[in-house]
């Protein structure tokens, strides 16, 4: 026989949970601006009907209702959704980075300008070409030394400028290892507090959120795959458990996260102050035992922020050092090398005054005009003019008479091919001139400006269309949440009012029965 308050007890059941569900709709708008917050739902569901399933259960027909109770409540989340949004967000990452390092190089360089470093070399050959018609006049040797001058300065502050954006870009990898290390200790923790609550049968679903936005954070240095392991107990079917996570590279995933073991990433050659070598050999994750093996830059991931940093401060891979700014150094010291070593055999003629002759205005055999400051190789960093012709611009070997005779004062032909020099194809260029090595390489950085560019603005876009689906999936719609509140006061209100009904006909019975004759 059913009870006679089971109408209160069905009444009752639905007021609670149209309450819970109308707490959590309060819930959802008063963080409708919290980012990563996703929108939260009550499940609701049918509570067992009477009478239940057993040898002693009623034999009255039908199957009665006792009502509704809240099952869970979950935050409304797509898994294939968050996957697209990392995979964009580790793109973007590494297009954004790589971007701002060559802008970065651009502005050094500033070609094409009236400052740069191929009008240093212009200015250089039409002082030169001055001088040729003009041999005798002191004031065009003058003006060929401060040109000279000139250009080693402008490979000076080139080296020293990108020398320091290099450096910088040290900083900013000891920094992303320190976040990474960061980002993934606080997962761990993260897992071992929703470890100890899923198994009692709730869902931490503000602490998934905040798990996940650790993760696309994450993402956004390194490529990441997520798996989730059960935590057990009485934890709910739709209960997410614990995070593992790997990194995908060229080979086998690295694991660097699992429950609460995380590893440490390390950059090879990093010291105890953070100091990075000339070149980056890899990475190592330590902690866990698929993480203690070193990982080799080239076998590395090829998408990410620390990726694109790397690249940018330089790595070895097989041996051969490679990177955007030692590739661009490497280019200016050639350049300087090359350019230098051409110039001075022409500035200096034959050894013992052999042929070819080149001489100064008073018929001295000509110095070396490019020097190293600090002695050793002429590079970018290094060179400089000889103190002597700048002493003594009368020193320019412009001249082609032979040494020790009568000097020839309208004799310009050696600075004819001074000037030419700045046109010679250069073996140790790969058969180029120094203007056309040096436009090859700003043509090569602004193909890959451009490309960096496209990329970025490409892997944006997509972005933020996976962004703007996951928002419609998860995060809190206004509108939405208004009409829910409207529903679940609504159904509270029948709920009530079932109630109130119940009441006034248990009052009859209790109160009105056995009043007969009375």
């Amino acid at each position: 026989m059913r009870s006679t308050f089971m109408g209160l007890e069905t009444s009752k059941r639905g007021l609670y949970t149209q309450q819970s569900a109308l707490y959590t709709t309060g819930h959802n708008i008063g963080n409708a601006n919290t980012p990563g917050y996703s929108r939260q739902r009550v499940n609701m569901q049918a509570t067992s009907g009477f009478p239940g399933v057993g040898l002693n259960a009623g034999t009255q027909p039908g199957f009665l209702g006792t009502g509704v109770e809240a099952g869970s409540i979950q935050r409304i989340r797509d898994a294939f959704v968050d996957h697209q949004y990392r995979s964009e967000t580790n793109k973007l990452g590494y297009w954004e980075s790589r971007t701002k390092a060559i802008a970065q190089m651009e502005d050094v360089l500033a070609e094409p300008s009236e400052y740069g470093l191929q009008q240093s070399i212009s200015d250089l050959w039409q002082s030169l070409q001055t001088l040729a018609t003009n041999p005798e006049n002191g004031g065009a040797r003058a003006v060929v030394v401060e040109r000279g001058v000139a250009l080693s300065d402008s490979f000076n502050y080139i080296h020293k400028s990108l020398s320091e954006i290099r450096s910088n870009h040290a900083d900013e990898i000891d920094f992303t290892a320190n976040d990474v290390n960061s980002i993934l200790k606080q997962i761990s923790e993260l897992n071992r507090q929703i470890a100890n609550v899923e198994p009692n049968g709730y869902l931490p679903n503000d602490l998934y959120d905040a798990r996940d936005g650790l993760l696309d954070k994450l993402s956004t240095y390194l490529p990441i795959e997520v798996s989730y392991e059960k935590s057990g107990g009485r934890a709910l079917a739709i209960a997410e458990g614990t995070v593992t996570i790997n990194i995908k590279t060229n080979g086998a995933p690295i694991t660097v996260l699992k429950k609460m073991e995380y590893s440490t990433l390390t950059v090879d050659g990093i010291d105890a102050n953070g100091n990075l070598p000339s070149y980056i050999t890899g990475f190592t994750f330590n902690g866990l035992p698929a993480g203690d093996a070193p990982l080799p830059v080239g076998n590395m991931v090829k998408s990410g922020e620390l990726r694109s940093l790397v690249e940018s401060y330089g790595y070895v891979d097989g041996g051969t050092p490679e990177g955007l700014y030692p590739d661009m150094l490497a280019k200016l010291d050639k350049m300087a090398e090359e350019f230098a070593t051409e110039f001075n055999k022409i500035h200096m003629g034959g050894p013992s005054g052999t042929p070819p002759y080149a001489t100064d205005l008073q018929g001295q055999q000509g110095e070396a005009f490019f020097i190293a400051k600090a002695g050793g190789t002429i590079t970018a960093s290094t060179i400089g003019i000889n103190d002597n012709l700048i002493k003594n611009p009368n020193k320019v070997a412009a001249s082609t008479s032979e040494p020790g005779s009568a000097p020839e004062v309208g004799n310009g032909e050696n600075a004819q091919k001074l000037a030419d020099a700045l046109f010679t194809k250069l073996p140790g260029l790969g058969g180029s001139s120094i203007q056309t090595y040096f436009s090859q390489a700003i043509g090569e950085l602004g193909v890959a400006g451009q490309q960096a560019v496209k990329m970025t603005e490409n892997t944006g876009t997509l972005l933020l269309a996976v962004s703007n689906r996951r928002d419609s999936i998860s995060s809190v719609s206004l509108d939405e949440e208004m009409t829910d509140m409207i529903r679940f006061q609504q159904a509270y209100n029948a709920s009530a009012r079932m109630i109130t009904v119940m009441d006034e006909a248990l009052d009859k019975i209790v109160n009105g029965m056995g009043l007969v004759g009375r």
